[in-house]
């Protein structure tokens, strides 16, 4: 019989891989067929309305002081998150794309220091200038005209990686109140609320007819498997397991979109991809691992104080 932290372990596996390959899900998508404006409102409403009908089955209130910080959440999350991610895709390499979302765990950390006062070692400090100076690099090599990377949109998604970094120090105190699912379907609310102004326009003006039966599937899975489907896992999974081992398997993402990538630019000989895994990139992305790995270890032994 498979234990608990298996299982925890195997979901947080299939998140990160359905969070990987969603790079290129997403990106044949657009901006092609459908517009990453309207691909937002879709998978924002798609996976919204499946939260909506889970909450049926939980009866949770909320208490009026705590709807501003729900807004907040909503508005970072999932509107900010969702509109930058899928707009900085559609300009960008799903490996750039892959790579700078890793670097999260360092804004995190920053945040904290500033918002929970959290204390900041010279070992964090170590990672966050080795993590943060790979991530720079690598959003401005979106600008060397190699491969299908932008700068516009590498700079997309590193603020779409910065607003949810605020929203995971901002949501921790709800998320320790209230069941998960009723903070989901709030914050998927309100960021459909936010978005809705700026995607609707964009999805009234798209024409579904030139999509293909593999279209559809991809469309299907950008709403159901990383906007609805990794977010149910994710929850499981933290019952049995840290936040730090979760946020640990965010390695998995970047090495599945470059496998693919490899793949598609292997089998395909005129590939748009062919470009996009290059040295300066896999050196930037070894910086970035390794301030991560160095913000998020136990202290090493370099960096201990020595027993008086």
């Amino acid at each position: 019989m498979i234990s608990n932290q298996v299982k925890a372990h195997l979901a947080l596996l299939s998140v990160n891989i359905i969070y990987g390959a969603n790079y290129l899900i997403a990106k044949g998508l657009m901006p092609n067929k459908i517009e990453a404006s309207a691909l937002v409102f879709l998978r924002i409403g798609g996976a919204g309305l499946l939260f909506f009908l889970l909450k049926l089955f939980i009866k949770e209130r909320v208490e009026k002081k705590d709807i501003g910080l729900l807004a907040l959440c909503g508005f970072l999350g999932v509107g900010i998150n969702q509109f930058f991610s899928m707009n900085g895709l559609s300009l960008t390499s799903p490996v750039d794309a892959a790579i700078i979302v890793t670097a999260m765990p360092i804004f995190t950390v920053i945040i904290s220091y500033f918002l929970l006062k959290e204390p900041l070692t010279i070992q964090r400090i170590l990672g966050i200038s080795i993590g943060g100076s790979g991530a720079v690099l690598l959003i401005f090599l979106g600008n060397s005209g190699m491969g299908t990377g932008s700068l516009l949109g590498n700079i997309y998604i590193f603020i779409n990686a910065l607003a949810f970094s605020f929203y995971l120090v901002l949501v921790k105190p709800l998320m320790s109140k209230y069941k998960p699912v009723t903070v989901i379907i709030w914050t998927f609310l309100f960021g459909f609320i936010i978005i809705f102004p700026f995607c609707i326009q964009k999805l009234i003006t798209s024409d579904f007819t030139p999509f293909t039966s593999f279209n559809w599937a991809s469309l299907f899975y950008v709403i159901l498997g990383p906007t609805f489907l990794a977010y149910l896992l994710n929850m499981f999974a933290l019952q049995y397991v840290k936040p730090t081992v979760s946020s640990s398997y965010i390695y998995v993402q970047p090495a599945v979109a470059m496998i693919l990538v490899t793949i598609i630019s292997y089998l395909v000989a005129d590939s748009q991809y062919k470009g996009d895994i290059t040295i300066p990139k896999l050196l930037c992305c070894i910086f970035i691992f390794g301030g991560v790995y160095l913000i998020s270890s136990g202290p090493l032994k370099w960096f201990k104080k020595p027993k008086s």
